[in-house]
Formats: C-alpha cells, sequence, structure tokens
C-alpha cells in the first residue's frame, strides 16, 4: 500500500494490542529497530534515545 508510519503515540489497550500482534504476526506491518539493549543497560538505551537521529525503536529485552 505504501503507507508509512514516522510518528506515533500508543496509549495501552489489550484489545488493540492484542490485534496490532496479529498484525505483527501475519506481517501485515512491521516494526524498525534501532537498537536493542539489555534491560541492565537500560541507561545507555536512553542516552542513545537522548543523542536523536534513530532509525526505529529502541528495545529492551528482558532474561
Amino acid at each position: 500500500m505504501g503507507v508509512t508510519v514516522s510518528a506515533t503515540q500508543v496509549r495501552s489497550n489489550g484489545a488493540q494490542l492484542e490485534e496490532v500482534g496479529k498484525f505483527l504476526d501475519a506481517d501485515t506491518i512491521r516494526v524498525v529497530i534501532d537498537s536493542t539493549f539489555p534491560l541492565a543497560d537500560g541507561r545507555k538505551a536512553h542516552e542513545r534515545a537522548a543523542r536523536g537521529h534513530m532509525q526505529g525503536k529502541i528495545v529492551l529485552t528482558v532474561g
């Protein structure tokens, strides 16, 4: 369809998150990931965000 979303703001809603999960599972939509950090490196992730010029989301991993 040629649609690109460059900025969004989300409020948690269980039913909507479930629906988005279905789209992600079906590869109907995708999320661009800029970088991934372990939760213990949350400070580094925050510093990465503060520098700006990101191309996607920052992901914190647990476990």
